[in-house]
């Protein structure tokens, strides 16, 4: 009797998260004033109307047929809300706000879709036999889906100005240490990226298969690079320096007319920071936001490069004695002292705020606070096999035009800072939550 037990709990858990997953992202469509929900923050992506249709038309066209044998109720939303777009993609939408269905349609869908869905997933969970075999790992995906966009939308938002907003208390900050730039020396060993297949927790098809590198010793910084060091490089003309920048970093920046990130804003003589509900001085301490470009220009400037993929490990999970961790910190699962994740804050924290998230190595800040950008082309490891019921999720990004990013940010949920989760986007995307450290070989 004990192993259906143990199966059930699994099943309640799995449509729990389901529910805290709906939570974070109802949470984010609730600080949209109405008028604002046709604006478009961010060039490159829909309008915020087509997310509040897609997080519901994504789970019912993964789970209502396949897992759980119901029909089609308006096929039309199910295909006009399926996809999103990849961010600089080649061209700009140029829909209409009066081409999208009155938000009064979405929301009727919306609940119609959650009711449907609530009683198979109620049904499913309290009968082990009920369900297709892969369930489990359905709801898994649709979780997950849901907690990435919970992020994607964040980031849109921040774009939005502050009056099109619902402004929302602030948690108390930790105050900076005053950490001063730092390099940490790694030594050569090992770094196992991936996951092993078999049994056990959830992974993205782009995780597996596990596998081990040896990296050779190098030097990194301690600490991801802060909007004070980034302001040198403005200063110094860094953005109007020609052999820093790689032929297509440059033309990009060039025809958009670049010269700081997208997060920083101009008033006047003095530098702002576009905060998620208000415009403040701009925090010297905090990670500085930038795209990939900006980043590898910025490392240029300082004859450094960003880390590999594999480096990142390396510094992160790895010990001195040859050990590897499940988190930089060590075993423990992921807790508010160790870094700025998980939906705790909006907004940055400095540098440094959690030394309890430290690597073995005294790295900090390698989870939370903003994601990392690596070097490495997102690309399949050895034994790659993609998910059968959703073949393009990682496959059709592995085009040599995007990267690897590492770590998490403020709005990355708990269950995505695994060790072997890998975000990637292309190069001139400005908007993510992504910052970066540099290593010296």
């Amino acid at each position: 009797m004990a192993a259906p037990a143990t199966f059930d709990l699994s099943r309640q858990q799995l449509k729990s998260r389901m529910a805290e997953a709906r939570a974070r992202s109802d949470e984010l469509f609730g600080i949209v004033l109405p008028e604002a929900i046709h604006d478009r923050p961010i060039p490159e992506r829909h309008r915020v109307i087509f997310y509040l249709g897609h997080l519901e038309a994504f789970d019912w066209n993964l789970l209502a047929q396949r897992a759980f044998g119901l029909a089609a109720f308006h096929p039309a939303f199910d295909r006009l809300f399926a996809f999103g777009i990849d961010p600089v993609g080649g061209g700009l939408p140029d829909d209409k706000p009066q081409d999208w269905p009155a938000r009064a349609q979405i929301e009727a869908y919306n609940h119609r879709l959650r009711d449907a869905l609530d009683g198979a997933i109620e049904r499913w969970s309290r009968t082990p036999s009920s369900g297709h075999p892969q369930t489990a790992l359905l709801l898994e995906v649709a979780i997950e889906h849901r907690l990435m966009h919970a992020e994607t939308l964040a980031y849109m938002l921040h774009q939005l100005p502050p009056e099109r907003k619902v402004s929302q208390p602030a948690r108390p900050a930790p105050g900076g240490r005053g950490v001063r730039p730092a390099t940490v020396q790694i030594p050569e060993g090992r770094a196992t990226l991936g996951l092993q297949r078999g049994p056990g927790g959830f992974g993205w098809d782009n995780e597996f298969e596990a596998h081990t590198l040896e990296v050779p010793a190098f030097g990194i910084d301690a600490f991801q690079v802060t909007n004070g060091e980034f302001l040198k490089f403005v200063q110094a003309d860094g953005y109007h320096n020609r052999v820093l920048w790689s032929d297509a970093d440059w033309a990009w920046k060039e025809s958009r007319q670049i010269q700081h990130p997208a997060f920083w804003l101009r008033n006047g003589n003095l530098w702002m920071y576009r905060g998620m509900f208000a415009e403040i001085r701009l925090p010297l301490d905090w990670p500085v936001y930038v795209s990939h470009a900006e980043a590898s220009a910025y490392a240029r400037w300082l004859g450094k490069s960003l880390p590999t993929e594999g480096q990142f490990h390396r510094a992160a999970y790895g010990t001195p004695d040859g050990r590897e961790r499940s988190y930089p910190w060590g075993e423990e699962p992921p807790s508010a002292e160790r870094g700025n994740f998980d939906f705790h804050r909006w907004d940055p924290t400095p540098v440094g705020a959690h030394p309890a998230g430290a690597s073995a190595f005294g790295v900090e800040d390698v989870l939370g606070n903003g994601w990392e950008w690596t070097r490495t082309e997102f690309r399949p490891f050895e034994g790659f096999r993609a998910f059968g019921f959703y073949p393009g999720y990682s496959a059709d990004f592995f085009d040599g035009k995007h990267f690897v990013m590492k770590g998490g940010s403020a709005r990355t949920a708990a269950c995505l800072l695994r060790r072997s989760f890998r975000n990637w986007f292309q190069p001139h995307y400005q908007y993510a939550y992504a910052g970066f450290r540099c290593v010296q070989e």
